[in-house]
């Protein structure tokens, strides 16, 4: 049986044609000069998360953006599909601490994968950790675990409605309870054990102001030592630098425990510091080892004070070299693995072995090699797909990575060295047949001629008519490279009979610094014309057309979807933007957004300003114009990039649509930026999104229940 829906759908498309009456939003005569240049800012007021306004804005903006999308007829049919495919087996990589491994699991529908532990992977183990019992609505997520070396305790961060704030606690794994240990405040930050479990090391920020929790900025972060059975109080301040308030600081160990690296970075720039402090001497100090902030530098492992260094220093898509402890100048390098015509992605060392995974044209691949440099073989890969999760140490003669694709759901492998084979540790079942649908790899010129790979998945046998409803997905910023990849809410799409294109604009990093460089600061234009270049194609190529065309992206992928739909309205038949950076003058002023200047530049600059004021997606919305309908999505706990982006954002293009189209915003409660958010959350916000998309493209679709 089959649930239809092509006239229901149908007949809400002609509803949407009825102008939207939204809640009244008060402008305030805000006015901002940047160099002589005067800027409206009439919603400036919706910044301030903790005022009654707001709140009040928040709850009549959800009351008309839930009465739109539950009338739409289909959304329970969507949703019921997406709950039945969500309702699968998922694991995550295995790590091994002393004699225990320890993986995730969800049983299918849980909020919050479960922390399991276990002597042997052949038996399902015990429960260590169970996230869904500390709250009972899911949104209690964990965020980061670490195991100390003997896997006898284990330090957890978990987050609360989806904010950055982690709060670090400790579990003792042979009784599963937790110590008294408790420490709060710390972001962006892991924990990394002492070699004799006697304490880890951790970054944290100063307790913020009273309700500047979710968007007080946050610079001068510290590294501190826990000692456990202490309170916080009592913590070690390992390494600070008030003289650079901006630096990120980091901690970590040498897999033999003998040193401590201090990371430093300095915002999104892809270039940091490295110091040392050898632990195997009481009292060393802290020293520089790398210190010239040049390049990109993660130490793979050591031999003694040889140290193994992944760096794009003069190898714009990266190689491994070999540094001494005392001999940091290039000249003095030892190259293993030279720069290739692929980026080098990852290294890890494991077996006494290199296990290298390259990206190819956006898609990757695994190597091993000696430590000598000299290759000794490939891993196998099942398709065209990506690699992630890579577990193991240089001890073990075994190793764990995950493999996914758009059609093949994550799956864990077993490598064994000595055979050197894999074989499949957990397969998970879904209710599709991947038969069903293919995937292919194009590229296409953008406005300057530069060759844009994209990947298209759609069923089999698409009919390139140009009615084909299409979702363009892209990114574009911050060296992230979007790698082909499995998900629920992608597969329900095919399923509804859409066309999915993932396109790999500049800005990303699949082929390297340069890709990069190519698309932030002041050419960052080229990201927006790459995007809107993937549509033109899409329609060129019969693929679609603008009335069935739609474009999605989050975070900077928001920033993405807003600029492009304001620059060419014209060309596109939805927008879906998620927790976008909107408002970018004003980014820099809350949480971590200061850090974004080395991608985006700063308006604190004329040269910033005039840039960053011809794209800004808030500026340049402009009354009179019809702009195609629009669900912008955001939390309220989204201390990543705050709800006031999307608050703005909404409440302009609102006042500005001239045309009949809907401009709605969808603002989740006990949300953030997207990491942590529960099961529940996530199939109802798909559930609304292909709901919206379908209404406004027209799609005429049948789904199996």
């Amino acid at each position: 049986m089959r649930i239809h829906l092509m006239t229901l759908i149908a007949a809400s498309t002609m509803l949407a044609q009825v102008p939207m009456r939204y809640p009244e939003t008060r402008r305030d005569g805000v006015v901002d000069d940047y160099f002589g240049t005067q800027v409206a800012d009439p919603y400036r007021w919706l910044e301030d998360d903790n005022a009654a306004d707001t709140k009040d804005w928040v709850m009549a903006q959800n009351k008309v953006t839930r009465a739109y999308l539950e009338a739409i007829p289909g959304r329970e049919a969507i949703k019921t599909r997406l709950t039945k495919l969500w309702n699968y087996e998922r694991f995550g990589v295995p790590f091994k601490r002393g004699g225990s491994y320890f993986y995730n699991r969800n049983d299918g529908l849980q909020n919050q994968a479960v922390l399991f532990v276990t002597p042997d992977l052949k038996e399902g183990g015990r429960v260590l950790l169970d996230p869904n019992t500390l709250s009972k609505d899911g949104t209690i997520a964990l965020n980061s675990i670490s195991a100390s070396e003997d896997g006898k305790l284990l330090a957890y961060g978990i987050s609360v409605g989806g904010s950055d704030w982690v709060t670090w606690k400790v579990r003792d794994v042979v009784t599963g309870q937790d110590l008294a240990d408790e420490i709060k405040w710390s972001k962006f930050s892991g924990a990394s054990w002492a070699k004799d479990g006697s304490g880890f090391y951790y970054s944290a920020y100063a307790v913020p102001k009273e309700g500047d929790a979710l968007k007080g900025v946050n610079k001068n972060q510290k590294v501190y030592f826990h000692k456990i059975g202490t309170t916080q109080g009592q913590d070690q301040l390992v390494y600070e630098r008030p003289d650079h308030p901006d630096w990120g600081l980091g901690a970590y160990l040498s897999e033999d425990g003998r040193w401590l690296f201090i990371q430093q970075s300095e915002g999104t720039e892809n270039k940091n510091r490295l110091f040392l402090k050898d632990l195997s001497k009481p009292g060393s100090a802290i020293e520089p080892f790398l210190d010239h902030f040049d390049a990109d530098y993660t130490v793979i492992g050591n031999d003694g004070d040889l140290f193994y260094v992944s760096t794009d220093k003069d190898a714009p898509r990266h190689r491994l070299v070999a540094i001494r402890r005392g001999q940091p100048e290039s000249q003095d390098w030892k190259t293993i693995i030279p720069q290739s015509k692929d980026v080098l992605q990852a290294v890890d060392l494991i077996d006494d072995r290199l296990v290298v995974v390259w990206m190819h044209d956006a898609h990757e691949k695994v190597e091993i090699f000696g430590l000598d440099g000299k290759k000794q073989r490939d891993i196998a890969l099942p398709a065209l797909g990506t690699v992630g999760s890579l577990s193991g140490r240089r001890q073990d003669r075994e190793g764990f990575y995950a493999f996914t694709s758009f059609t093949y759901p994550s799956t864990v492998y077993r490598f064994d060295f000595k055979t050197g084979k894999s074989s499949v540790f957990k397969r998970p079942k879904v209710d599709f047949n991947p038969g069903d649908f293919e995937t292919e790899q194009v590229f296409y010129p953008s406005k300057d001629g530069t060759k844009i790979p994209m990947f298209l998945v759609h069923k089999k046998g698409v009919k390139l008519n140009g009615q084909n409803p299409t979702l363009l997905y892209g990114y574009g910023g911050f060296d992230i490279s979007l790698t082909p990849a499995f998900g629920v809410q992608t597969l329900t799409w095919l399923e509804m009979g859409g066309v999915y294109a993932l396109a790999n604009l500049r800005g990303g990093g699949e082929y390297g610094s340069e890709w990069h460089d190519a698309g932030r600061l002041l050419k960052k234009q080229n990201v927006f014309d790459d995007f809107i270049a993937a549509g033109e194609w899409l329609i060129k190529n019969k693929y679609t057309c603008t009335p069935k065309l739609a474009i999605r992206g989050g975070s900077n992928g928001g920033l993405l979807v807003g600029a492009c739909m304001t620059q060419r309205p014209d060309l596109f038949g939805v927008a879906l933007a998620h927790v976008g950076v909107m408002d970018m003058l004003r980014f820099h002023k809350f949480t971590i957004g200061w850090a974004w200047k080395s991608d985006y530049g700063s308006s604190e600059t004329k040269e910033g300003f005039g840039n960053l004021i011809k794209f800004s997606p808030l500026q340049n919305l402009k009354p009179g114009v019809k702009y195609p309908p629009t669900l912008v999505f955001t939390g309220d706990h989204d201390d990543r990039v705050v709800p006031a982006h999307s608050f703005k954002f909404a409440a302009q293009l609102q006042a500005d649509q001239a045309g009949p189209a809907p401009t709605l915003i969808r603002i989740e409660t006990n949300a953030g930026h997207g990491a942590g958010k529960p099961t529940t959350k996530l199939i109802d916000e798909a559930a609304d999104e292909w709901a919206f998309t379908a209404r406004n493209l027209g799609m005429k679709i049948s789904l199996k229940p």
